[in-house]
């Protein structure tokens, strides 16, 4: 993938070493970008890297002492659901999904609040009620062209959003959370799955699944979706990016 070209960076920060979120036993640190101005190729070419966004701003790990988390993305070409992903398709055959730029109304604050208090009492998330300000500065802010969001129904009720980007290669998951209601019949293997059709669809080349982490329960079932890549360092911007078969 060919470098991302020159964009206006507006800030740069590191945030110092903390306990791990997904590892609690390593310090985790993160770099992040303020970005403007940046193209779908660009943002190719920043994905291709490691790099994710939220909003604004584009972030990857800087850990001091752990590499554990590695980016991860699936070559679409060769991708085929398992039996259980089809059961998942199967078992979600009533729900009606569109595809559209990202937006934001009171059915998507209160779903993200459900969804959230939910894993704060399943998991120990951290929770606070989101406003309408906190979601488009997390979630919208930019107005990027190549943002989209899959909005999941199920009998007229919004019951699923996942956030993702796509740029001329490659469809990149941002963001997903649902009904909590919606759990037992797997909405994250059912948001995935439509995403990867959509980027097939579309002559895409790679889904980006984000990173993943082999020993975070969290975050280890994204090696479920085979074949997949694993990025094998984190390259600077002028240096071509190495994926090798996960």
């Amino acid at each position: 993938m060919a470098p991302p070209g020159q964009f206006t960076t507006v800030a740069r920060y590191t945030t110092p070493p903390a306990r791990c979120g997904y590892l609690p036993t390593e310090r985790a640190s993160l770099v992040y970008r303020g970005l403007v101005d940046v193209t779908a190729a660009q943002h190719d070419a920043l994905l291709s890297r490691g790099w994710r966004r939220f909003g604004c701003e584009w972030f990857r790990p800087v850990c001091p002492a752990c590499t554990a988390c590695r980016s991860l993305r699936i070559p679409l070409a060769t991708f085929t659901p398992s039996r259980s992903q089809r059961r998942a398709l199967r078992g979600n055959a009533t729900v009606d999904v569109v595809v559209q730029a990202p937006t934001i109304t009171g059915a998507h604050l209160r779903l993200y609040n459900a969804y959230h208090a939910d894993m704060h009492w399943r998991r120990g998330w951290p929770w606070h009620p989101m406003d309408p300000v906190a979601y488009f500065q997390s979630y919208l802010g930019g107005d990027w062209s190549f943002a989209r969001e899959f909005l999941y129904y199920e009998a007229g009720c919004l019951v699923g959003v996942g956030l993702a980007d796509i740029t001329p290669t490659a469809l990149s998951s941002v963001y997903f959370f649902h009904d909590p209601a919606w759990r037992p019949r797997a909405p994250g293997v059912f948001s995935i799955l439509q995403q990867l059709a959509y980027a097939q669809r579309n002559g895409l080349r790679y889904h980006y699944l984000g990173y993943w982490i082999a020993d975070c329960p969290s975050m280890a079932y994204k090696a479920q979706y085979r074949p997949h890549e694993l990025l094998v360092r984190y390259p600077p911007d002028d240096v071509e990016p190495q994926w090798i078969a996960g």
